[in-house]
């Protein structure tokens, strides 16, 4: 199949300024990795040169192969009980008053690896009282006494994606399944109603206009109350190819339709990734009104 050319919407910023090279300098100093790199985010330099990044913790190994992602895949070595604190240590050092944490799928191990998102959790909150701590967790093959473990740390936000509807799920995800991920939000809401819960959905990867539509309701079925929508962009010629590229004024519609949904803050547009603005999103997250429905571009 032929790739679709790039619109002129798709815009990658590309600013390695002082503050870029601090958080580099940062995260290679404290031998810690971000989804940010490790993904291949084209937010990256933006949202360092803002001194925004996402840490990823447990490696930078993935047991899963996603066919949208580019983290690396295979039988990871990692497992650091001072990685919490080394995370909590650059939070501190960067200031932050949001940080989020994700992982790395580490099926090979007993509970996911819920045991370090919990202790970095309190780590960050011991050295940052003031700073607010958002997780974006695999979805531990369904052990909910992982999960458990996670949500006893108290997160300010919790989110685990769904990444695409449920008619793509198989074949864009590895192992993760679309009613397990609705589940695992599920729980979380009933084991901690007070924590908001949040999800996300690329676009692009073969998927129609009222599935997405589906989507939203399933997550709003479940609880879920912050949603981010951004476009699919294939990181290599190994992975899945971007089947359309949605305008931003359909990103604009998808917001109304979110919101009207019953969303207290949905983040839409092309280049938006799960944690791009996280940060403006917590105070949102907190307040049942629903926000603007300005795209995000």
């Amino acid at each position: 199949m032929e790739k679709l050319q790039k619109p002129d919407w798709i815009r990658i910023k590309l600013n390695k300024g002082e503050n870029y090279q601090d958080i580099k300098d940062m995260m290679r100093g404290k031998a810690l990795h971000t989804v940010c790199e490790e993904a291949r985010c084209p937010n990256l330099f933006e949202c360092w040169a803002n001194r925004t990044a996402t840490f990823m913790i447990l490696g930078s190994i993935c047991t899963r192969a996603c066919r949208f992602c580019a983290v690396n895949t295979g039988l990871p070595t990692e497992y650091d009980l001072e990685e919490p604190e080394r995370v909590a240590d650059t939070a501190a050092q960067m200031g932050l008053r949001h940080c989020v944490i994700t992982s790395v799928a580490r099926d090979d191990l007993a509970d996911g690896g819920a045991s370090i998102f919990a202790a970095s959790i309190r780590a960050v909150r011991k050295r940052l009282p003031l700073c607010s701590v958002e997780v974006l967790i695999p979805d531990f093959m369904g052990n909910e006494a992982a999960l458990q473990t996670v949500m006893d740390a108290k997160p300010d936000i919790l989110n685990h994606n769904i990444e695409t509807v449920e008619r793509m799920s198989d074949r864009v995800r590895a192992k993760a399944k679309y009613p397990r991920s609705l589940e695992l939000l599920k729980r979380a809401k009933e084991m901690a109603p007070e924590i908001p819960t949040k999800s996300s959905i690329m676009l692009g990867v073969g998927e129609e206009w009222e599935e997405i539509l589906q989507a939203m309701d399933d997550l709003r079925a479940v609880g879920c109350t912050i949603l981010t929508l951004g476009q699919y962009l294939q990181p290599s010629d190994k992975h899945l190819q971007v089947l359309r590229y949605y305008h931003p004024d359909e990103f604009a519609k998808l917001k109304e339709e979110g919101l009207a949904r019953g969303f207290h803050h949905v983040e839409s547009g092309p280049m938006v990734r799960s944690s791009y603005h996280a940060h403006e999103q917590v105070q949102s997250a907190r307040s049942s009104a629903p926000q603007s429905v300005a795209a995000s571009e």
